[in-house]
């Protein structure tokens, strides 16, 4: 099948299923409001507005925004402007909250802010900054697979056509000299797109052999008997890759420059306090999860999954540009243009006043 009409069926599969997860993320509700954040007094309002809509995913490699809210910080930066807060379940909604401006800014993964990105032609939003690395694993059942070759033959589930993980699952079947039909999922190794909030159960039953997933639900998978036979960030230089970045309405970026810079200088004090006070950290996360979905992580799922991610206001954009890649190589998506997607100047700033070092864009930047 050619590219362009592939691209095509996974974009209609992907409006299709609107609350399925796209993209590093996978677990929250959707678009829940959370307006509880406390305005200090004698605090004077950002660029003239009376909130700041922010968007992210009830995940923990989304943990940036839920310890920043669950701690304040966010708040604290835009002083008398609300931090208004909205959690979603699914890349593509996201997106269509940012571009409808029910959100301003958000936290997502690479693959919805890619598809966001081309399908607007460039001009609907801008990754401003880095939020997290790593977080994601092969995990299987251990009677079934016990070495990375096992896996040829098997079922093994990803968290939808065209997601970060799916494509990513994908190019390692590829590099195994494993060949799998992208579209239909069939081949050498057998893909079975499960939405995360479902894939315990369909490991469980024994529907599917193994899963590609981001955390909790691998940590999830390994409660339930699972073993981690690959963690992904062994397969990327220095084991960083980016899980969650930072983006932002361009309009809004544009009017309003300001409430950008504190919503980002708050995202990097957050990162590092979360860097510096790792069990406070993990603590204040679930604390958010619970608040936003009614329901806590349990300890032996928390644990693991939080010690497999890396906080960082980098967004590794080399490593977005060769997810994009590989996404070409199975045939999910036409070669994008990518040249723009990024405007770190704001971050940079922020970065500078810190006393830390600038990130780089990787040649797509404004």
């Amino acid at each position: 099948m050619p590219a362009t009409q592939a691209f095509r069926r996974t974009l209609a599969v992907i409006a299709a299923l609107p609350l399925l997860t796209l993209a590093a993320c996978g677990y929250g509700s959707e678009a829940k409001d959370d307006d509880t954040a406390k305005v200090a007094a004698g605090a004077k309002k950002i660029d003239g507005l009376d909130s700041v809509k922010i968007g992210y995913f009830g995940n923990l490699t989304h943990a940036t925004a839920l310890v920043g809210n669950q701690k304040g910080f966010f708040q604290k930066e835009l002083g008398a402007t609300k931090a208004s807060y909205a959690t979603f379940n699914a890349g593509p909604s996201e997106i269509e909250a940012l571009n409808s401006g029910s959100i301003d800014i958000g936290w997502i993964g690479p693959s919805p802010a890619i598809n966001g990105f081309t399908k607007s032609g460039g001009k609907s939003l801008k990754i401003i900054g880095g939020s997290a690395s790593g977080g994601v694993k092969l995990v299987v059942n251990p009677k079934k697979i016990k070495s990375l070759k096992d896996v040829e033959g098997k079922r093994i589930a990803t968290p939808q056509l065209g997601n970060t993980q799916d494509v990513a699952f994908l190019n390692w079947a590829a590099e195994q000299g494993w060949k799998v039909d992208a579209q239909s999922g069939k081949g050498d190794v057998t893909v079975v797109r499960t939405d995360n909030k479902i894939t315990p159960d369909a490991y469980k039953s024994g529907s599917v052999d193994g899963a590609w997933v981001p955390e909790p639900t691998a940590s999830k998978l390994v409660a339930e008997g699972g073993k981690v036979l690959l963690d992904e960030s062994s397969l990327w230089p220095d084991k960083k890759f980016v899980i969650t970045n930072i983006i932002v309405r361009q309009a809004f970026l544009k009017e309003h420059p300001k409430a950008v810079e504190a919503v980002l200088k708050a995202s990097v004090e957050t990162n590092k306090w979360i860097n510096a006070n790792p069990d406070e950290a993990k603590a204040a996360a679930n604390k958010q999860l619970e608040s936003d979905s009614g329901k806590a992580l349990p300890a032996d799922v928390l644990d693991p999954a939080w010690k497999s991610i890396r906080f960082t206001d980098d967004p590794l954009a080399s490593t977005l540009h060769t997810e994009a890649d590989h996404a070409v190589k199975a045939g999910l998506l036409e070669k994008p243009d990518l040249n723009g997607i990024y405007d770190l100047t704001l971050l940079n700033k922020v970065l500078k006043a810190e006393g830390a070092s600038a990130v780089g864009d990787a040649g797509l930047g404004s």
